[in-house]
């Protein structure tokens, strides 16, 4: 079901410093910028081997980042597994008893389609599935 992890997101206040630290300091080449209205969010995306760092900045103080740094501050938001097939994904997730946040898919960065399993039910760790385009 699950084929790698694709990303780590990490929620910032500072788009612009987090991004230069990560260019500048850490020497990763950024793929770019993303604004994914439906999780009022603006990301940064920088490249790391197969796997990506997805910096995550809120358009909105009530959007879901904008809440998670409002009430636990900046730092690691979600683990993102790649899956084949997202509405199997949530199925078997939810068979198993696990709580979806999301019973269907949303929309998320580069044409993927997302799913967020509820932390409650994986050690406080908001995991993320994502379906990239074919």
């Amino acid at each position: 079901m699950i084929d790698k992890i694709q990303h780590l997101g990490i929620a910032v206040r500072d788009l612009d410093g987090a991004v230069a630290f990560f260019r500048d300091v850490l020497g990763l080449p950024l793929e770019g910028f993303e604004t994914v209205e439906e999780q009022q969010v603006k990301t940064a995306i920088f490249q790391v081997g197969e796997t990506k760092i997805e910096l995550l900045a809120t358009t909105s103080p009530e959007g879901p980042v904008g809440k998670f740094i409002e009430k636990r501050g900046e730092g690691i938001h979600h683990v993102c597994f790649k899956v084949q097939d997202i509405e199997e994904a949530i199925s078997v997730t939810s068979a198993r008893g696990v709580r979806m946040i999301d019973a269907e898919p949303k929309s998320g960065v580069h044409g993927t389609r997302v799913a967020f399993i509820h932390p409650k039910d994986t050690f406080g760790v908001l995991i993320e599935y994502a379906e990239e385009e074919e």
